[in-house]
Parts: C-alpha cells; sequence; structure tokens
C-alpha cells in the first residue's frame, strides 16, 4: 500500500546529519511538475538550468543548506543504453544539482545485472529511514511510502553503495 503522506523530501533533508541518498532505476519519469519543461525541452532544446529560477531555486537552496551542514547528497542513476529521452533531458539539467553540491553518478543498465537491488526507487536518509518511490508504467508518481525497517535501511545502503561503486560521476558520463 502506497502513502502520500508522512513528512517530505524537504522535511527529511532537513532533519538528516549525515547521508542523503537517492537511487533511481526508471528509464521514463512522468512527473507533472517537470512535464511543461520536459515537452519544451524536446520541441526546442532549450532547458531551464539556472539555478536561480523559480522552478530550481528550492531544490538549490535545501541541498546547499544540507551541504553546508556536512550532509552527503548522492544521487545514482541506472540507465538504460541508448539513452531515452528523458533521461537525456535529466542529464541536460543535472548541471543545477551538481551546483547546489549533489554528486551526481550514472551507471548504465548492464554493468548493474549482477547487483541486488530493490525493486522500487527511493531515498535513504541518515541509513536508517527510507521513502520508496512508486510509479505507474509510465512513469507517473503514484504513491510514496516511508520505511524505518532496519532491513530496508540495510538492503538501501548496501544496493546504492554497490551502484556508487560502479557508477560513473556526472562529469565524466556520456550520454548514447
Amino acid at each position: 500500500m502506497s502513502s502520500t503522506s508522512g513528512p517530505t523530501i524537504a522535511e527529511l533533508i532537513d532533519n538528516c546529519t549525515r547521508t542523503a541518498v537517492h537511487l533511481e532505476m526508471r528509464d521514463q519519469y512522468g512527473v507533472t511538475a517537470e512535464a511543461d519543461d520536459f515537452r519544451a525541452w524536446l520541441e526546442t532544446g532549450n532547458l531551464d538550468t539556472d539555478p536561480t529560477s523559480e522552478d530550481w531555486a528550492p531544490w538549490v537552496k535545501l541541498v546547499t543548506q544540507a551541504v553546508t551542514r556536512g550532509v552527503a547528497v548522492r544521487r545514482a542513476r541506472i540507465v538504460s543504453e541508448p539513452a531515452s529521452d528523458y533521461i537525456r533531458y535529466e542529464h541536460a539539467s543535472t548541471t543545477v544539482n551538481t551546483y547546489a553540491g549533489e554528486e551526481v553518478r550514472w551507471l548504465p543498465r548492464r554493468p548493474a545485472s549482477t547487483l541486488c537491488l530493490p525493486g522500487n526507487d527511493f531515498w535513504l536518509f541518515d541509513d536508517r529511514i527510507v521513502r520508496w518511490g512508486y510509479f505507474s508504467g509510465d512513469g507517473a508518481l503514484v504513491g510514496h511510502e516511508i520505511s524505518e525497517d532496519p532491513s530496508a535501511a540495510k538492503l538501501c545502503r548496501n544496493a546504492f553503495a554497490a551502484v556508487w561503486e560502479r557508477a560513473i560521476p556526472h562529469d565524466k558520463y556520456r550520454i548514447n
């Protein structure tokens, strides 16, 4: 059962003291807030990468404040190659994530084949709180769920570490 209640990502990051890691494993997301920007990018190639823009400023502030407090904010993406349009769009906008202080890495799906991974994307906060993200087949967010189950946290910690070790830093990863 998924839920849309509970703490927000911003609240969870604000309460973090050491680590906030995010593993993304889909090739397509249908996030409502990005729909217009994604469509415009497909049509024109233009993309908002201004960290002070209305869309980006709250995220940049949140991550910058966390990093300043000493929180390591990391994001890893497992992607198919050749990349989907959405992954190409994400790659192009990741400069803002890194500007804010996030470390981002990319892992092509093939080298991920031998990794033990959870069935859903997740955020893991301070190695103890998991926020699962649930998506429909076309990538629309259908809910999330918070877990403080130590075995779920351990699975996510180990999965993220394994992906991170194999993944390519954003500034070195070239989209195919």
